[in-house]
């Protein structure tokens, strides 16, 4: 028998409940946090990306807005001039298969825009077409560039019509490769992207974006950005990797993806003069191929080039076959003064 005294009622079935779910959120908040600071990956070195990606010659361009913008002059001194722009999250080494390809006869600029490569974040965090655009004049002024052919991909296609928009006393030709900006055609739908822009779709994404990069999702990032699957090899994933983690770029790549595209410009873009080659791949998967189509029919004399089995980085997939479309088009369209005739 147990003594009245002695006995010790069990708690009340909702106190072991409250208890319960107490220590559950606990261990899961717990486990969480554990995860996250085995997955978190560091902002890169500044001085040792300098060094690995930019070497003992990297050259910056000092803006009025605190902009430090890097970037690389490269090809014939006293040739025509091409600047080029690359896309989103990536940075200027995307044009080197280019350089190589066309720097015999043309000189060529290619920077780092805000927010991307070397150039890292800038003090006013404008990561928009005027942030961008900005950049450009800053390497222009350095460089004393007036005129010149002004190219872009993808994201930095969207800025080089845009800076033709703005300024065209400075665009004698636009070279637009798989740009971004034309609104989807009637019946289209957006294509399916690849997996680290859909991951920005979201708020919590962008923040974890800053905090998270695996390797692993770079890498398929750049796979589903491609078609010449061959391209993607180690030295590019780390390039990716490395220069997306510099500081100042992941916040930057969160900023934009909330940024205004200002689709509304798309409606001016027939006010351009400068002659405008479009060249797409056509097995892109970030930008419907038909946006070709759409800049062609709004941009008067515009001409058109499609590639067969080449997705969204043409000058990474197939550089001979889009450095020989460039300087077909350049030659044929960009016609020097004639001659005078000699006095008799």
């Amino acid at each position: 028998m147990i003594d009245d005294d002695d006995y010790e009622a069990p708690p009340p079935r909702r106190h072991m409940m409250r208890r319960k779910r107490v220590l559950i959120p606990l261990g899961l908040l717990l486990a969480i946090v554990i995860a996250f600071l085995a997955l978190r990956t560091p902002d890169t070195d500044r001085a040792e990306m300098i060094a690995k990606y930019g070497g003992p010659s990297a050259t910056f361009a000092a803006g009025p807005a605190g902009q430090t913008i890097h970037y690389r002059d490269q090809g014939k001194r006293d040739g025509p001039v091409i600047v080029l722009l690359h896309g989103s999250n990536s940075s200027l080494q995307t044009w080197e298969p280019l350089v190589k390809r066309l720097g015999a006869d043309y000189r060529i600029v290619t920077l780092d825009l805000p927010g991307h490569g070397l150039t890292g974040s800038t003090p006013d965090k404008d990561y928009g077409a005027s942030g961008m655009m900005a950049a450009v004049d800053v390497v222009a002024a350095k460089l004393e560039l007036d005129r010149f052919t002004l190219g872009g991909n993808s994201m930095g296609g969207w800025v080089a019509w845009r800076y033709a928009l703005g300024h065209p006393e400075h665009v004698d030709a636009l070279l637009l490769l798989d740009a971004a900006g034309m609104p989807l055609r009637a019946g289209e739908k957006r294509p399916p992207s690849n997996i680290g822009f859909r991951i920005l779709q979201y708020r919590s994404g962008r923040w974890l974006a800053t905090q998270i990069t695996p390797r692993s999702l770079v890498e398929e990032s750049l796979r589903g950005s491609v078609s010449k699957q061959a391209i993607v090899d180690d030295a590019m994933i780390d390039r990716y990797w490395e220069l997306l983690r510099f500081p100042g770029n992941r916040e930057a790549t969160s900023l934009r993806a909330t940024l205004d595209r200002e689709p509304a410009m798309a409606d001016r873009i027939g006010d351009i003069k400068a002659l405008t080659l479009i060249l797409f791949g056509k097995e892109d998967r970030l930008i419907n191929p038909s946006a070709a189509q759409s800049f062609h029919e709004r941009l008067p004399g515009s001409e058109v080039v499609l590639l067969d089995g080449i997705g969204h980085l043409p000058m990474e997939e197939a550089p001979d076959e889009t450095a020989a479309a460039i300087a077909d088009f350049l030659k044929r369209r960009l016609v020097a003064p004639p001659a005078r005739p000699e006095s008799r």
